[in-house]
C-alpha cells in the first residue's frame, strides 16, 4: 500500500462522543499508523440546530485520553482546512452548481405541503412515495427537468425556496467494493433523488461528505454500517464529478448486552454501565453522563476491549497493547455482523491491564485514595498492602474496600459472620489466644504461624474454631490476604487491641 493512506474521522457534534464513534476513530486510526498515513479529524456541524457548544472539545479530549490523538484537524497541522464544515460552507455552492450545469442534479421548488400530498396519495393506494426517475418528469412534480430556463430563473428570482436534487441514473446496476462487505450490487432504479444543496445556501450531508473527502484527499472511508445506504450515492456523486472515488468500509454495529439492537447513547444508564469514554455534563440541562474515564477503567483496557469489538487477529490472543493493535490490524477481519458488548467483560480487560501494573504504579494510584480517608503512612507499607490485594481488584478504587483494615480498626463486624463463628466459648479461646500472642518475642510470619499452630494443635480443637473469629477480629469480615501476613503488618499490639475490641463486642 502506497505511503498516501489518509483516513477521517468525521463526527457531528451533537453531543458526547458514544463508544460506537470511539471505535471507529480507534480502526481509522489503527488503518492510518499500520500504514504510515494520517488520521483526519473534520467536525460535520452543519447541522446548526443540533449542535452542542462543548460537544467538540469533548471529542478531542476523548481521542486524547484514548490515547489515539489526530494528525490534522481544527487548530493543528491544517494543511487542508478549515476543518469544520460550517467554516467550508462557501466551498459547497460551486460543486452544486457543476452538477447543476452538467446534468447531474436540477432544481426542486416542491413545498413540503405539496411532498406530503403526494405521500398522501401514494399511501392510500398502498404504494410509496420516492422522487426519482419514475415521477420526476411527469409534471406533477415542481422542478428544472420539467420547467424551461426561464421560468426557473424566475422561480429563483422571486426568492422561491428550492433544493438541488441528485439526478440518479435509470436501469442502471452499480457493482460496489467494500473492504468489509466485498461486492455490493444496486439496482438504481431503486434509489430516491437525495437532497444536496438547499435555498439556504447549506449543503446536506451527502454533497458536503463527498466534496471535504476529496479536497482532503481522503484515501478510504471507514466508518459505521448506518453509512450503508448512503454508499450508492455516494459512489455515484464521485462518477458524477469524475473524481477517483476512495477504498470504502463500513464497521459493523455494536449491540447491546443482551444482543437485539443497536447500543444506544441511553442504554448506559438503563443498563447500568458508561456508553460514553469520559464523563459528560449537559450545559443546559445539568445532566451528568458517566464515563469510563471517571469509573475507573485505564484507557489502554478500554482501547484493547473496543478493538476487539467487530474485529478479530485471527488468534487466541486477547490482550494488546496499542502498538500490538497497529501491528496485527487489519480490514479484511473486521466481522460483517454486529458485535455483542459485553460489561463483564470489559471489567475482565481492566481487570488484567491492572495485574500488569507494577506495584510501584499501582501506589502512585492509590496514594490519593488513602490521603482522601485521612491516611497517611508510608509508602513501602502501602507497596507491601497493594502487592498482597490486587489480585483481587478489578479498579483501583476497589483497593480501600479491600484493604482498609490495614490502616484502621474495624468498627464493624459482618454479622452473618459473627452470628456463625462466634460461639459462647469463643471469648475464651479468644482471651487465652492474647496470652500466646503477648508471648511471642520475635513477631514476625514465621513465629506467629508457629506458635499458635501450636497452640491450637496442642487445644486439640479444629483450626477453623480459632482462624475464623480471629479474622473477623482483625478485617471485620471473613475476607482477606493471609492472617498472619495481616497480624504481623498491622504489629502485635494492634493485633491484641483488635481481639478485645471483638471479645467486648461480640461477646
Amino acid at each position: 500500500m502506497s505511503d498516501n493512506v489518509r483516513v477521517r474521522f468525521a463526527p457531528s457534534p451533537t453531543g458526547p462522543l458514544h463508544m460506537g464513534g470511539v471505535r471507529t476513530a480507534l480502526f481509522n486510526y489503527l488503518f492510518a499508523k499500520k500504514h504510515n498515513g494520517t488520521f483526519v479529524l473534520r467536525i460535520e456541524d452543519t447541522d446548526q440546530t443540533r449542535y452542542v457548544a462543548n460537544a467538540e472539545q469533548y471529542i478531542v479530549d476523548a481521542l486524547e485520553w484514548c490515547e489515539i490523538p489526530f494528525d490534522e484537524g481544527p487548530g493543528k497541522n491544517e494543511k487542508f482546512g478549515p476543518y469544520r464544515q460550517s467554516e467550508r460552507k462557501d466551498l459547497y455552492k460551486k460543486y452544486a452548481d457543476e452538477l447543476l450545469a452538467n446534468g447531474w442534479a436540477y432544481y426542486a421548488f416542491d413545498t413540503a405541503d405539496q411532498l406530503d400530498g403526494h405521500r398522501k396519495d401514494h399511501e392510500a393506494n398502498g404504494k410509496t412515495f420516492i422522487y426519482n426517475w419514475h415521477n420526476r418528469e411527469k409534471g406533477r412534480l415542481v422542478n428544472s427537468l420539467v420547467l424551461s430556463e426561464e421560468e426557473v430563473q424566475q422561480k429563483i428570482a422571486a426568492g422561491e425556496k428550492y433544493v438541488v436534487r441528485f439526478k440518479t441514473p435509470q436501469d442502471e446496476t452499480l457493482i460496489l467494493q467494500d473492504e468489509v462487505r466485498g461486492t455490493i450490487k444496486i439496482d438504481t432504479n431503486t434509489l430516491d433523488d437525495k437532497i444536496l444543496f438547499k435555498s439556504d445556501g447549506m449543503p446536506t450531508y451527502h454533497l458536503a461528505n463527498i466534496v471535504d473527502d476529496h479536497l482532503m484527499e481522503i484515501s478510504h472511508v471507514i466508518r459505521g454500517e448506518e453509512w450503508l445506504p448512503s454508499l450508492p450515492l455516494h459512489s455515484l456523486l464521485y462518477t458524477a464529478f469524475s473524481w477517483e472515488s476512495p477504498k470504502f468500509a463500513h464497521l459493523p454495529l455494536i449491540l447491546k448486552p443482551v444482543g437485539k439492537g443497536k447500543l444506544g447513547k441511553r442504554d448506559g444508564d438503563k443498563l447500568g454501565f458508561p456508553v460514553f469514554p469520559l464523563e459528560y455534563t449537559n450545559e443546559e440541562t445539568g445532566n451528568v453522563t458517566r464515563g469510563y474515564r471517571e469509573d475507573g477503567y485505564f484507557s489502554d483496557a478500554f482501547v484493547n476491549m473496543l478493538a476487539l469489538l467487530g474485529w478479530n487477529p485471527g488468534t487466541e490472543q486477547e490482550l494488546f497493547s496499542l502498538e500490538a493493535l497497529i501491528q496485527a490490524f487489519d480490514l479484511a477481519r473486521v466481522s460483517k455482523s454486529g458485535a455483542k458488548f459485553s460489561p463483564d467483560k470489559t471489567k475482565w480487560f481492566n481487570q488484567q491491564y491492572l495485574q500488569q501494573k507494577t506495584d510501584n504504579e499501582l501506589v502512585d494510584l492509590f496514594l490519593p485514595i488513602l490521603d482522601n480517608q485521612g491516611v497517611t503512612t508510608d509508602k513501602d507499607f502501602v507497596e507491601k498492602v497493594v502487592s498482597l490485594i490486587k489480585e483481587r481488584a478489578v479498579f483501583v478504587q476497589d483497593f480501600w474496600d479491600l484493604s482498609s483494615f490495614f490502616f484502621q480498626d474495624p468498627t464493624e463486624y459482618d454479622p452473618k459472620a459473627a452470628k456463625k463463628q462466634w460461639k459462647e466459648t469463643t471469648g475464651a479461646l479468644m482471651t487465652e489466644l492474647i496470652s500466646v500472642i503477648e508471648g511471642i518475642e520475635d513477631f514476625t510470619i514465621e513465629n506467629a504461624q508457629t506458635e499458635i499452630k501450636g497452640w491450637i494443635t496442642s487445644k486439640e480443637i479444629g483450626f477453623g474454631k480459632v482462624m475464623q473469629p480471629l479474622r473477623l477480629s482483625l478485617v471485620g469480615k471473613l475476607a482477606g490476604p493471609d492472617l498472619f501476613e495481616i497480624m504481623t503488618m498491622v504489629g502485635k499490639e494492634t493485633t491484641i487491641k483488635r481481639i478485645q475490641n471483638a471479645i467486648a463486642n461480640l461477646g
